[in-house]
């Protein structure tokens, strides 16, 4: 599966490179305003990738088609999943990082970031990734196939920094399964940002403050 994306440049030839995946519903577009919010300027060039997931019926939303990374079942979004699904888009996400590195961005320069099912995606991805990445940030979303992460997590990215951020009043991926999802990452060992925000299922100034720090701290 081949993902259509947009992509900025915050300065000519980049050095570094940050994949967003959006959330349900969404499309590649979703997060470029916040992107130009970020106040990258001490990384020096940044590329910003932003994939569009294929459009899919997803049986939550009684099988209406939409773009959407995999398909969910139910709101407890874990109990059961569309394994299929996720690393379908998995492998698609694989294939961006490849294409990075094909354009010179080492894998320690590139930060796999998403928001809901894209946050999902995101951990899925970088902590099965056979190549250090410079971190993952996990915006309002939780890990899918938790069950098997341990198992197929790749040691390249145990020190992988990882930034969780997630609204306290979120009614799509409620508060408790993130702090499973923080507390199963910490039970692994890994090196886990959290931030918390009162707000709903969306992205506020705060979070893209303390963003912005992260991707420096990752980056810089």
């Amino acid at each position: 599966m081949s993902l259509p994306t947009i992509e900025i440049e915050t300065a000519p030839n980049p050095t570094a490179s940050v994949i967003v995946m959006h959330g349900l519903g969404a499309d590649g577009n979703d997060f470029v305003p916040i992107a130009k919010e970020l106040d990258l300027g001490d990384v020096g060039p940044v590329r910003f990738v932003f994939p569009s997931a294929p459009s899919m019926p997803v049986s939550i939303n009684g099988g209406y088609p939409m773009p959407a990374w995999y398909d969910i079942f139910a709101p407890d979004l874990v109990r059961r999943e569309d394994e299929p699904g996720l690393r379908h888009s998995r492998d698609a996400i694989e294939a961006l990082i490849a294409q990075e590195k094909a354009r010179g961005i080492p894998a320690g320069r590139i930060v796999l970031m998403g928001f809901s099912q894209g946050c999902a995606m995101a951990l899925m991805t970088g902590l099965r990734h056979p190549e250090r990445l410079a971190g993952i940030v996990g915006l309002s979303g939780y890990l899918p196939l938790a069950a098997t992460t341990e198992a197929e997590r790749h040691p390249a990215n145990q020190s992988t920094p990882v930034f969780l951020a997630h609204g306290t009043q979120d009614g799509v991926v409620v508060l408790p399964r993130a702090l499973d999802t923080r507390a199963a990452l910490e039970r692994l060992g890994y090196a886990v940002e959290w931030h918390d925000y009162p707000m709903a299922h969306s992205v506020c100034l705060e979070e893209i403050a303390d963003l912005g720090a992260f991707l420096q701290r990752v980056l810089g």
